[in-house]
């Protein structure tokens, strides 16, 4: 595919320094989080809907070989993985051997929350040190190009730095950042935005708005995704331990809605109780793989969906006995079976257990259908700020036509249709769609309609058809937009483009070539909308020069 580089620049190596947060995963077009290709966005979906603590602990390390260069040293560079060239041949060229101690003063964060400084020129993640702090730490993991390390000692601490209120955050993978206070975590997430856009879309004269803070960092996830784990002969459910699949039993988790936390007790009594076997994923045995709790926040709906490996499933009228029993609310118990080897969470068939397939939950004034399989912000408060962000930057009158690609089960596309004379909304996953239809019927909204289809493939088709949106909406997974999809909004010139994004490094690099083809970056706002997490969204306004 063409390489894509910005006005009077060549775009920065994979790995490039950003300065505060620290770029890790590749950037190229087509491209996923690990640098695979990637031919339809059908793909790129089903990679990003891995559970985000599934990754090994090879995959982990190797995407640290793409580490950061600083002012005048030169990093991994494009491509460069383990057993290429630019890597050691031997122990004795690594300028840091496994087990060495170090002193190291932090100076940034890297993408995932750990902290990050130099030693002898080289990069070196430390997760659990901060900005500003000297540590003492030891290689756990070493390249020529990057070292990942343990933190022994801190020896001179941060004043930001706070004391984390989960019992099990050193062990758990679920957050990263709660050793550090929210106001300094939003800090961070906003130098975040601004050094990617200038680092990796040379983008320097951008004004980045002030992040937008949650009023409640903690107990905020309306959706559940917890694995089962029986290691050692102890039922376990929880979160995986940072890049392992060892599950952390955790019994009140600080980023979880209540309701959720009382889902998992209950069903881990009733494992313990009836004897249900968890799944064992060595030896494919067992019974439950994970626990799908979801809240409707507004109304009070509330959904368990229990995914095991096969079938059949015993006592599960007496789960839902002791889930009503415990919980008000419950509207719908749904089995999800996925019997494959794989670290995808749901499989293919869901059944109704009890109750109805999906519930219903609001976001401003529109309501939503919610199913297993839906995509919805995890986040309710935030989101509804988050929207009416994208609603505001739109700039509708009425009389505009909007395509919302990637649009899930058309939040966003019913939030412009309300203020526009038409909207569209694409996205390619089939469930999705039925629910942004019901949900379009359930709010009584007639001049929004959903394309089944792949976004890379059908914005090409409309812009071959004439199709000419004044306003179009992107929305996509962290991977980005394709390129092709960027080249046809292009190519169909809308007054205005909406970008809606959860990775600020691939946001910066398609923004860097929707300016190339004649869009101005208006306005840049942050929204924390996972906090305690390394992740931020980002909602940007782009208009047709």
């Amino acid at each position: 595919m063409k390489k894509i580089t910005p006005a009077a620049a060549v775009r920065p190596g994979f790995g490039e320094k950003i300065v505060g947060f620290v770029r890790k995963e590749r950037l190229g077009y087509g491209k996923d989080r690990g640098g695979n290709a990637v031919k339809t966005e059908k793909e790129r979906r089903k990679k990003t809907e891995k559970c985000s603590h599934e990754k090994t602990a090879k995959a982990c390390c190797e995407k640290r070989g793409q580490a950061m260069k600083s002012s005048g040293t030169k990093s991994a560079g494009h491509g460069t993985q383990p057993g290429h060239a630019g890597f050691a041949k031997t122990v004795s060229d690594f300028p840091v051997q496994k087990g060495q101690e170090m002193e190291l003063e932090i100076t940034g964060l890297g993408s995932g929350g750990e902290g990050v400084g130099r030693y002898r020129e080289i990069a070196v993640f430390v997760p659990g040190a901060l900005p500003g702090e000297t540590v003492r730490a030891r290689a756990e993991f070493v390249k020529k190009n990057f070292v990942n390390a343990s933190l022994k000692e801190i020896l001179k601490k941060s004043s930001d730095r706070v004391a984390p209120i989960c019992p099990v955050y050193r062990e758990c993978g679920g957050c990263q950042l709660q050793h550090l206070s929210y106001e300094a975590e939003l800090r961070e997430k906003q130098k975040q935005v601004e050094e990617s856009l200038k680092r990796i879309g040379h983008l320097n004269d951008i004004k980045v708005m002030p992040i937008i803070g949650s009023e409640s960092p903690l107990y905020y996830r309306n959706k559940m995704q917890v694995p089962v784990s029986g290691a050692g002969g102890k039922l376990q459910i929880g979160c995986f331990a940072l890049n392992t699949h060892n599950v952390i039993d955790v019994q009140d988790c600080c980023i979880q809605k209540q309701k959720n936390n009382e889902i998992a007790a209950v069903v881990r009594n009733w494992m313990r109780q009836f004897k249900i076997a968890p799944y064992d994923e060595d030896r494919r045995t067992g019974i439950v793989r994970h626990i799908m709790g979801r809240v409707g926040v507004q109304t009070g709906e509330t959904m368990v969906c229990l995914v095991t490996a096969r079938d059949t499933v015993p006592r599960l009228k007496e789960l839902v006995k002791m889930l009503k029993a415990a919980i008000p609310g419950i509207k719908s118990v749904v089995q999800n079976v996925n019997p494959r080897s794989t670290n995808v969470i749901l499989g293919e068939k869901t059944k109704l257990v009890a109750g109805s397939p999906a519930i219903k939950d609001k976001i401003g004034p529109l309501q939503f259908n919610i199913s297993a399989q839906s995509f919805f912000q995890v986040n309710s408060e935030q989101a509804e700020k988050l929207y009416n962000t994208a609603l505001e930057f739109a700039g509708l009158q009425g009389k505009e036509t909007v395509i919302d690609l990637y649009c899930g089960t058309g939040t966003i596309t019913l939030f412009m249709a309300r203020k526009a004379k038409q909207a569209l909304g694409i996205e390619i996953v089939p469930s999705a769609v039925r629910d942004a239809k019901k949900n379009a019927m359930a709010n009584h909204i007639k001049n929004a309609d959903f394309l089944l289809g792949d976004a890379a493939v059908e914005m090409p088709k409309l812009a071959a058809d004439g199709l000419r949106p004044d306003v179009v909406i992107l929305d996509p997974p962290r991977a980005g937009c394709e390129e092709r999809v960027l080249a046809a909004i292009a190519k169909v010139k809308p007054e205005r483009v909406v970008y809606v994004s959860c990775n600020p490094a691939t946001l910066a690099r398609d923004l860097a070539y929707l300016h190339e083809q004649g869009f101005s970056v208006d306005k840049v706002q942050p929204v924390d909308m996972f906090s305690r997490t390394h992740h931020v969204e980002t909602v940007v306004l782009l208009t047709r020069k």
